[in-house]
């Protein structure tokens, strides 16, 4: 069974998506699609930059979902799509568009507003995430609690066994990320990153959006789309609002999402959008899993290839009717 996998925020640069731009009708028409729903060019943004302005939160979100989007429509003309999805944090949002549950164009417009959101909701400066390495869940949940001294600090992305992100207010996670190192971690660091995503202190921005998304169209998804709330799956219309809403101010459990794929059948994954950073963490997660990363013609071209050579290519019926569904939608 074929999965694919959605990148979140992180994996931005200045020149992503060109590739499948150039070369696809499709893709071009999706960017169009984006700008006029935004009301500014993306292409040139996500493609010209300038970067501090790509990597502001309102910004990264939009063109990272439409890189996402744009290589699923590619694939999708090679005859490649998914029986089940996911997406990390706001990767999310690209599965179910992907899925048929989200329009594209709907999709756009809420992530922008989320961004801006998730920046609003904590002052500039007094917010922080940091990766703490080889440590399990409990020892970071009890470095948290340790940490914590009356402010937040929690597990936000529990992104394989032994890497966990962790997020709240700075001084909470400074203080977590030195007795990380006391304790056995490795190469704990603060991320650069402007707020704490997945955090307790996010529950202003869950509040929020909920008012966006209560404006948006929502159908039962075409295929199985893996919650980063619970790791359960989302079928249903009637479960797509209210899981995105708890999902800004909750964990990302991608590390149980990767194994409920497997647990469903899944035995290749397909890493959409910029970056490789999922195709890694395949790795530390589960084992006998073929993973592939296709960011451009280039990587798609050698994933198909690898794929043809190892047995043909995994294509769901289902997958491929939900995403012709959503480009010509």
């Amino acid at each position: 069974m074929l999965a694919f996998v959605f990148p979140g925020q992180g994996s931005q640069a200045v020149g992503m998506g060109r590739g499948f731009y150039d070369a696809s009708p499709a893709a071009k028409s999706l960017y169009g699609e984006a700008s006029e729903a935004l009301g500014f060019d993306l292409a040139r943004l996500c493609f010209e930059g300038p970067e501090a302005e790509l990597q502001l939160t309102a910004n990264t979100q939009p063109a990272i979902l439409t890189a996402s989007v744009s290589a699923a429509a590619v694939l999708a003309e090679r005859g490649l799509a998914p029986a089940i999805a996911a997406g990390h944090s706001l990767g999310e949002y690209s599965a179910l568009v992907v899925a048929g549950a989200l329009s594209f164009s709907d999709a756009v417009r809420v992530v922008r507003r989320r961004g801006e959101l998730m920046q609003e909701a904590v002052p500039v400066g007094t917010g922080a995430m940091a990766a703490l390495m080889g440590l399990e869940l409990a020892a970071v949940e009890q470095i948290c609690r340790d940490a914590a001294a009356g402010e937040v600090v929690s597990v936000a992305n529990i992104n394989s066994p032994v890497q966990i992100v962790i997020a709240g207010h700075k001084a909470a996670v400074e203080r977590a990320v030195a007795l990380a190192g006391e304790r056995g971690g490795k190469k704990s660091r603060l991320l650069p990153v402007s707020a704490p995503f997945h955090s307790p202190l996010m529950r202003p921005t869950a509040e929020r959006l909920a008012v966006e998304l209560g404006n948006i169209r929502v159908s039962a998804p075409k295929i199985p789309v893996v919650r980063n709330v619970d790791a359960g799956l989302t079928t249903a219309a009637a479960e797509v609002v209210p899981f995105l809403i708890r999902q800004v101010a909750s964990p990302v459990r991608w590390t149980e999402c990767v194994e409920r794929m497997v647990r469903e059948g899944a035995t290749t994954f397909v890493e959409v959008g910029p970056g490789r950073v999922l195709t890694g963490l395949l790795k530390r997660i589960t084992e006998g899993a073929r993973g592939y990363a296709v960011e451009d013609p280039e990587s798609m071209e050698k994933a198909l290839a690898s794929m043809a050579a190892e047995g043909g290519m995994p294509v769901s019926a289902a997958g491929a009717n939900a995403q012709n569904g959503r480009v010509n939608g």
